[in-house]
């Protein structure tokens, strides 16, 4: 029976994982085993954050627009009622952009 020999693809595969580590603290850069556990869990969570920051943005901006709407005496859930049923069509990303960038805009859509 023939030799096999593994040595280039476990190193191969241990310096992809120590690449991937970089710049992890303590021996989380530098020993495969932890750095193993810690990219895996790095991973993890960069999957689930990239779904987290979408809610993350839009609760922002809804506090945003409710922030920006207090003055007039209307709160959020009005606003948006109040918009739907004018047919404006504006997400929230654009409410919260208009309410700082261009208040005056921003007070005419609520004036309106």
């Amino acid at each position: 029976m023939t030799k096999v020999k593994r040595g280039n693809v476990s190193r191969k595969r241990h310096k992809k994982t120590l690449k991937l580590s970089k710049g992890f603290r303590g021996a989380g850069s530098v020993l495969f085993r932890t750095s193993n556990q810690q990219v895996m869990k790095a991973l993890r969570n960069s999957y689930k954050n990239r779904r987290q920051k979408k809610r993350d943005f839009r609760q922002l901006w809804i506090s945003r627009v409710n922030a920006a709407i207090r003055p007039f005496g209307l709160n959020y859930s009005e606003f948006i009622n109040y918009l739907k049923k004018r047919s404006i069509k504006l997400n929230r990303k654009i409410l919260a952009q208009l309410s700082i960038c261009d208040p005056d805009a921003f007070t005419q859509l609520v004036l309106f």
